[in-house]
């Protein structure tokens, strides 16, 4: 029996800025760009994808499942994701640890990691 990884799923008060901000940070492509369903993946037939679809409620708490990225230069891409409407946020983390906690514009929890050990 196999198993793929379809897609991500991601509620969203406004599903297309949402997936419009994602696809701009991650440079992917949008392959399903209705006001209900807005799915980005890296290339048209390359998954897994993101996939944001409409929630009636906002955020409250913590996500209980986040993305991890692991760019090339961490603190630039930082800069990068900063300039573009993520924000610093805290989940706890402390400030000596090698990977950068961001929420993007509507407030979910991503981090961008450090070097990779021994790389």
């Amino acid at each position: 029996m196999g198993l793929e990884w379809e897609q991500l799923v991601i509620d969203a008060a406004d599903p297309v800025a949402l997936g419009s901000w994602w696809r701009e940070a991650l440079g992917w492509v949008v392959v399903n760009d209705s006001s209900e369903e807005y799915e980005i993946r890296p290339e048209p037939d390359r998954l897994p994808g993101l996939l944001f679809g409409t929630a009636p409620e906002g955020k409250t708490v913590k996500n209980r499942l986040h993305l991890d990225f692991r760019p090339d230069d961490r603190d630039a891409e930082v800069e990068r994701l900063l300039a573009l409407g993520a924000r610093h946020t805290d989940v706890g983390q402390r400030r000596d640890e090698p990977w950068v906690v961001l929420a993007d514009p509507e407030g979910n929890e991503f981090c961008v990691l450090g070097e990779r050990p021994g790389g």
